[in-house]
């Protein structure tokens, strides 16, 4: 059953041992926000983790499952040779979701790496701190249309709530599903992705709509607007979304800032 859901920025400068001291208070908002996010985690204490990441090993025409019996993630690209997660995948559950995949005619493959990519590994640093016994299932997003990722997050939600297939996989388990990704790219002229002002217009924007719960508003977004902000979360949000889409959820906006121009939003669901 589906216990917890949250939308999660992924910049490793929030995590404490890579970000100067200096940059850690630019983005101060986000990392506190985070420290809440972990706390609520840890009261709805999950079982498994479905997290799905902008910088997994994304396919064009496919969704994407990372079926490695073992998961580690570390920070060496970034200057951290000490920090390291390892966790446990669930098997059970990805069988469960590729067979309802496979009756509703979505395209889903399965790979087999060990290494977490940053998308899921800082939101996962942070979760892990006060509820560290959980494992993890790394989903990556296509690039199909918008109704196909509302689609497999419907699927999402019927396989965590065992209403498609006839396997146990995830009978009895509570699941948390976490949206990880970055707003605009484009919000100030020194912004790694260069200035747009539609990026503020699309991040402010996306947040009104979330907090209006409008489902529909956000599958029906101007694709130039889209395009235009740079962004890396739109697509894991609205799978988010269609996981969502039969329970009675409120957003609610824990954090919002864009100091390193690019937009940076928390977002925990009640359920």
């Amino acid at each position: 059953m589906l216990k917890f859901a949250a939308i999660a920025p992924h910049p490793p400068i929030i995590v404490p041992t890579i970000g100067a001291p200096a940059d850690l208070k630019k983005v101060s908002k986000t990392v506190e926000a985070m420290e809440k996010l972990a706390e609520k985690f840890a009261k709805a204490a999950p079982d498994t983790v479905i997290i799905i990441s902008p910088h997994g090993p994304v396919d064009f025409k496919q969704f994407t499952i990372n079926q490695s019996p073992t998961l580690v993630g570390h920070f060496y690209n970034f200057g951290d040779f000490k920090t390291e997660l390892i966790f446990k995948n669930d098997l059970e559950l990805i069988e469960v979701i590729k067979k309802d995949c496979q009756k509703e005619k979505i395209p889903l493959r399965l790979t087999d790496s060990k290494e977490l990519d940053h998308g899921a590994l800082v939101p996962l640093y942070y979760l892990s701190k006060k509820h560290p016994n959980f494992k993890v299932v790394p989903m990556a997003y296509s690039y199909l249309d918008i109704e196909n990722h509302f689609k497999f997050g419907q699927i999402l939600h019927q396989t965590t709530s065992g209403g498609l297939s006839s396997a146990t996989g995830s009978q009895g388990k509570r699941i948390a599903i976490i949206a990880s990704g970055d707003l605009s790219h484009r919000l100030t002229p020194e912004a790694p992705a260069g200035y747009s002002p539609q990026g503020k217009e699309f991040d402010e924007r996306l947040i009104e709509l979330l907090k209006k719960k409008d489902t529909e508003g956000i599958l029906k977004m101007d694709q130039g607007l889209i395009e235009e902000a740079g962004e890396c979360g739109y697509r894991s949000i609205v799978i988010l979304l269609g996981a969502l889409n039969d329970l009675d959820w409120q957003s609610e906006i824990l954090s919002y800032e864009g100091p390193f121009g690019v937009g940076y939003s928390v977002v925990n669901f009640k359920l």
